[in-house]
């Protein structure tokens, strides 16, 4: 008993550190996201873009070999041939016998269930990348049989979530048992793309017994249409983006064109704007100059009414806030104090010598003026009430 477990925990070592030095690669990941994706396409439809082309099956039975065509889950009995072993024909004895869309389809040997024998095993996530080169470690531990002496792969059936580690099954076929299969079917086993098993359903499991380096692979015919497809795709997303791009470029160029014209029509506002303002204020100055200075119909009246009828002017001259009167008078000496008094000018005063005019017996004078309300009412007026 001690030795079984210590030989369980030998073989368990080993895979672990066989897992370590098999780095996981995308490879897998890439392939297992291609196959989900393309498995929610209609049938035809991978068909057509050549990702499900299907297989063609080989499967000996007794003196007859079945031809099935697979796509996806569906298997279709396609005919019975004899056995090939003898055939001295053609190389490829089912070219002449099947459509060329069916011919050139991958050809894979399906083994009936009980030629195969089955282990499952318990492995670290990590070795699911490169499981075909882990289990072929433990053949001779889990198979009556060497390496040598079987083909051999395996698949993944769960993945455990809570402990990092997968449940992968090995799938071995002892070379004896192969062997005739393969002398059965002739020059097709030159032809093979990979050895099936089918499961107790029937259904074949999804291995490939068969070694990498003897896997025949067939070229896709549609690769050439799905590469000049993907290239037009690859084109006509470019141009779209380029499109976008222009799109944007032409809005961005919009949009600053409209905001110049706007930024102009503002700039224009904000001048007109400013030039009313001046106005309102210029004509607010005028309005408060000329409030703040008499008229000159006032001032003609104001002194009408206080020069002597002995009095009369020659000349009348009001220039901004000065008052200037030249005239003759007999009463010259008198015309300041009846002058004073009046809240239209201010400081009367005579300005040079009083001259006798013999021509008219009166006195020639000159008088000036300030227009406007004494200094001390001015100031008070400026305060306000």
């Amino acid at each position: 008993m001690n030795s079984q477990v210590a030989e369980g925990r030998l073989a368990a070592n080993r895979l672990r550190s066989l897992s370590a030095r098999l780095a996981p690669g995308a490879g897998g990941f890439f392939s297992w996201w291609g196959r989900t994706l393309a498995s929610w396409l209609p049938l035809r439809t991978r068909q057509a873009l050549g990702v499900d082309r299907g297989r063609l099956l080989l499967q000996v039975d007794g003196e007859r070999i079945h031809l099935r065509l697979q796509q996806a889950d569906q298997v279709q009995e396609l005919a019975a041939l004899p056995l090939l072993s003898d055939f001295d024909g053609a190389a490829d004895p089912l070219a002449p016998l099947l459509p060329p869309r069916v011919g050139e389809l991958p050809r894979w040997l399906l083994l009936t269930p009980t030629a195969s024998l089955r282990r499952r095993l318990t492995l670290p996530a990590a070795a699911a990348d490169r499981l075909r080169d882990v289990v072929g470690f433990e053949i001779d531990r889990q198979t009556p049989f060497t390496a040598d002496a079987v083909a051999f792969d395996a698949r993944v059936l769960s993945r455990r979530d809570g402990d990092g580690q997968i449940d992968a099954e090995l799938v071995a076929v002892p070379r004896q048992s192969l062997d005739p299969q393969l002398q059965a079917i002739g020059p097709l086993a030159a032809t093979l793309a990979g050895i099936e098993v089918a499961g107790a359903d029937g259904a074949p499991l999804g291995v490939n017994l068969l070694p990498p380096a003897q896997r025949r692979t067939r070229s896709d015919p549609f690769r050439y249409w799905n590469l000049a497809l993907a290239a037009v795709a690859l084109l006509a997303l470019a141009a779209a983006m380029w499109q976008v791009l222009d799109n944007r470029r032409a809005a961005i160029k919009d949009l600053q064109q409209t905001i110049a014209r706007n930024a102009n029509a503002a700039r224009q506002a904000a001048t007109q704007r400013q030039e009313l303002v001046d106005l309102i204020e210029g004509q607010a100055f005028l309005d408060r100059t000329r409030a703040a200075r008499p008229s000159t119909v006032q001032i003609i009246d104001e002194l009408s009414r206080r020069m002597p009828d002995s009095t009369y002017l020659e000349k009348l001259a009001i220039e901004d806030e000065s008052l200037l009167m030249i005239g003759l008078s007999r009463e010259a000496s008198s015309l300041i104090g009846k002058l004073q008094g009046t809240p239209l000018w201010r400081s009367p005063a005579l300005t040079g010598a009083v001259q006798p005019d013999p021509a008219t017996g009166r006195d020639r004078f000159t008088l000036t003026a300030e227009i406007g309300p004494p200094k001390a009412q001015n100031a008070e007026g400026a305060r306000g009430p």
